[in-house]
């Protein structure tokens, strides 16, 4: 069974200049440290069984930190080199691995190398580090050559990922993360425009690296949204991609009181091992037994509790979340169900202070989701417990409109999951079940004893149980 740390893991997403309430633009007043915020929320992520933090751009950039300057300088509205890395020995020492954006797909204006195609034009030696550059024409932001630029938003420039120096730019730079900065992992920003013979050169440098220093594997994340996942996954390719179609069919199976639709998305991605065989390798699905990292949302999409018709509904959300095979993430906010939309405030609704998260939560509770983060820390618990929630295959027991059974199971443990999305209780009557005993491994009331495979197990309003099958 495969034993990667990312396996066992519960991310915690953060995006760093809003969460570090940083300005919105690099300039004269950048020189800052912001970073005390991400200390004073350790004891928290603590509490509710964090494992490892994902923290979106750190390096230097312009504005948003998508738009990257320097590869291997912390961006100074946030603190320096020396500062970040203090930060991650920090959370190294508290329990949890730490994972930072490369964005490799395109830089910003004030990348150095583009700063020197702009002052020498077709004599610069960096013509070639930037794709599709044509000085027969201006660009639209006034340069004497046009350039592609990612989805036609020309501040940020494509790089040529097929010229070997900037190939060996970044991998020199990822290895001076992984060695300096001590990081356990990259997530790749649109991994899905990335050639897979940069994904492989990438697995190939970090793995030696790791090797060479006796370091854990280092975690590759891409970030994918459609298409066949497996096409990025693999011991030489990435450790995982971003589960998009799960996301969305975790949130809207709720508000259409359909759970089809998730058990749909599951079965295609995961499949259904029907018993023969245990662990990732078994399952079946497009995702071809590698892990996916799942999230309800993030820095880019919707506040779960906004997109939520029923606010109550974020209970069974999240026990979907922490029980579907792969890496459960939780957006910084998202366990006190913080709300936030772009229609009312584009990006920056998404990413507040945490000062401003901290503000809210206490300054309009919220008596629907009072507990979640007690239920969130619940789960993370008992996920970090068991094999078969964080190694098993996935078989379907029972989906109906707003009620929906799994069992999760490897050679040495079968866990069975329930979750209920109506405001009644309900007592579900399951067939074709193993073993006798249906013992609770979280808050509920007792056993359930099976008759030939059956049992009758009943599921509080808004619920979520975990029982171990012996």
């Amino acid at each position: 069974m495969s034993t990667h740390w990312h396996e066992r893991t519960f991310f915690y997403h953060i995006y760093p200049f809003g969460f570090c309430g940083a300005p919105k633009e690099h300039g004269a007043d950048s020189a800052a440290d912001r970073l005390l915020p991400l200390y004073d929320v350790t004891d928290h992520l603590v509490d509710l069984g964090v494992t490892a933090v994902y923290i979106g751009p750190v390096f230097e950039s312009a504005k948003h930190g998508y738009d990257t300057t320097s590869y291997t300088r912390i961006d100074p509205r946030l603190g320096t080199n020396e500062a970040f890395r203090d930060l991650v020995k920090h959370w190294h020492d508290n329990g949890m691995k730490v994972v930072l954006d490369g964005v490799f797909n395109h830089v910003g204006r004030d990348f150095d190398a583009f700063c020197d195609l702009q002052e020498h034009g077709e004599g610069s030696a960096y013509r070639d580090w930037f794709k599709d550059v044509d000085f027969s024409q201006e660009s639209p932001l006034g340069d004497a050559f046009t350039y592609e630029a990612w989805e036609g938003h020309f501040e940020l420039v494509t790089l040529n990922l097929e010229n070997p120096e900037v190939r060996r730019h970044i991998y020199d730079a990822v290895v001076w993360m992984l060695d300096w900065l001590g990081i356990d992992g990259i997530r790749l920003d649109v991994a899905y425009l990335l050639p897979k013979d940069f994904l492989a050169e990438l697995r190939r440098i970090v793995d030696e690296y790791t090797a060479a220093h006796s370091r854990e594997r280092c975690y590759l994340l891409g970030e994918v949204i459609h298409g066949n996942y497996n096409e990025f996954l693999g011991p030489e390719l990435l450790d995982a991609v971003t589960n998009y179609e799960c996301f969305k069919g975790l949130w809207s199976s709720l508000n259409d009181a359909n759970y089809h639709e998730i058990a749909y998305s599951l079965g295609r991605q995961f499949g259904d091992a029907s018993g023969e065989g245990s662990g990732p390798g078994a399952w079946g699905g497009i995702s071809g037994g590698h892990f996916l990292y799942n999230f309800v949302e993030n820095h880019d999409v919707d506040r779960a509790a906004s997109v939520l018709t029923n606010p109550a509904h974020l209970f069974p959300l999240y026990g979907m979340l922490f029980t579907i095979p792969g890496s459960p993430s939780v957006y910084y906010g998202g366990e006190f169900g913080l709300d936030g939309s772009k229609a009312s405030g584009g990006d920056a609704e998404l990413r507040p202070a945490w000062s401003d998260v901290l503000s809210q939560v206490d300054g309009q509770p919220t008596p629907e989701t009072a507990g979640l983060p007690a239920f969130i820390h619940e789960l993370a618990s008992v996920r970090e417990r068991s094999v078969a929630l964080c190694l098993g295959d996935l078989k379907p027991i029972h989906v109906d409109h707003e009620q929906m059974v799994w069992l999760r199971r490897t050679d040495s443990e079968a866990v069975l999951v329930a979750v209920n999305a109506a405001a009644d209780p309900v007592t579900l009557e399951l067939t074709g079940l193993p073993g006798t005993v249906l013992r609770p491994i979280m808050a509920q009331p007792g056993e359930v004893y099976t008759d030939a495979g059956a049992a009758a197990l009943p599921v509080p309003a808004y619920g979520t149980v975990i029982y171990e099958l012996v």
